[in-house]
């Protein structure tokens, strides 16, 4: 217990409180629950418990909503908190704006520069560092197309949300340059999801759906929609696939990357400084989750090849969910 109570007198000092405190605080702000961003707060609680860090949780839900998000930002100012992280992209900048002088950790943000969270991946800034959650999209798009032949791809995401709207533009780059035609709607909440995925379902060949939390969030409501006219669905998100009618799925495990950001904060709470800490990327093979549902492809008609059920890290068949 020395070693930490001379990190708590340094986190103390940090945040200018007096060293009465036999505790540290972490604010956990997370945009929205769903079971990603979810497994990434267990993921976070869990490597710090694993390294024996007396702290306490002070964990809020925006609910979506970005005047919530800057609502908790000054409740953790406020508070005092020792260190804050940021689960998304908008609660990571509402943190990041309020929070000037205490450790800001990201997690689950896609493109942090392009979000103004540092301006180099290479490195954090004077209070913020993360980690990302960058998906391979073209691969994805193009993996896909392995199951079914796709002319035109349906996207449904958030406007409001950075994260959505980088990834869109991703994956419209990707589309142009496989040949595959665009159609695009959007949303400003989660209660928009399923009218915009009937607006769109019977003009594509396929949906993708990428770590967008507002849509994720809503996910039943895609594939409920695109079950009805035996349109496929892949999403980037494996953590939710398994509370779906979701084809495919293929992504991080975001328990893993709960777990790396976990490292980041002890790191951060030992005293190294966020502007030395680099962007982490999720780039092991072990971090990355194949998720196939034999049982959907069945019902709409398509064969996955052997070869690629083979990679898969879960299959659902039979209506049970196998784990490999």
């Amino acid at each position: 217990m020395k070693k930490w109570s001379l990190w708590l007198l340094v986190v103390m000092m940090v945040v200018g409180c007096a060293p009465k405190k036999t505790e540290i605080v972490i604010g956990i702000s997370k945009i929205v629950a769903h079971p990603a961003l979810d497994a990434v707060e267990q993921g976070i609680k869990d490597e710090l418990a694993e390294q024996n860090v007396p702290v306490v949780f002070d964990v809020q839900n925006a609910n979506g909503d970005l005047n919530t998000a800057a609502a908790i930002a000054n409740k953790f100012k406020t508070d005092k908190v020792a260190l804050a992280v940021g689960i998304a992209t908008p609660t990571a900048q509402a943190l990041a704006n309020t929070l000037k002088t205490i450790p800001v950790v990201f997690s689950a943000v896609t493109d942090p520069v392009k979000a103004g969270l540092v301006s180099s991946l290479a490195r954090g800034e004077k209070n913020v560092c993360g980690v990302s959650d960058m998906t391979p999209v073209k691969e994805q798009i193009q993996f896909l197309a392995k199951l079914k032949p796709i002319k035109r791809l349906g996207i449904i995401y958030t406007s409001s949300e950075a994260n959505a709207v980088a990834l869109a533009d991703l994956t419209k780059a990707a589309c142009k340059e496989l040949g595959i035609e665009v159609v695009e709607t959007t949303v400003a909440s989660s209660a928009e999801v399923k009218q915009a995925a009937q607006t769109i379902v019977d003009r594509v060949d396929a949906i993708y759906i990428s770590t967008d939390n507002t849509v994720v969030s809503a996910l039943s409501s895609v594939t409920s929609v695109a079950m009805a006219k035996k349109v496929p669905v892949m999403t980037a998100d494996p953590t939710s696939a398994t509370n779906a009618d979701v084809l495919v799925a293929w992504g991080f495990d975001y328990y893993k990357m709960g777990r790396a950001t976990g490292r980041m904060i002890a790191d951060v709470l030992r005293g190294q400084k966020p502007s030395e800490i680099p962007v982490k990327f999720m780039t092991d093979p072990s971090d990355v989750e194949l998720f196939i549902n034999e049982d959907i492809a069945k019902q709409i008609g398509i064969t996955i090849p052997s070869d690629i059920l083979a990679k898969a890290s879960t299959v659902v068949r039979g209506g049970k969910v196998i784990k490999k």
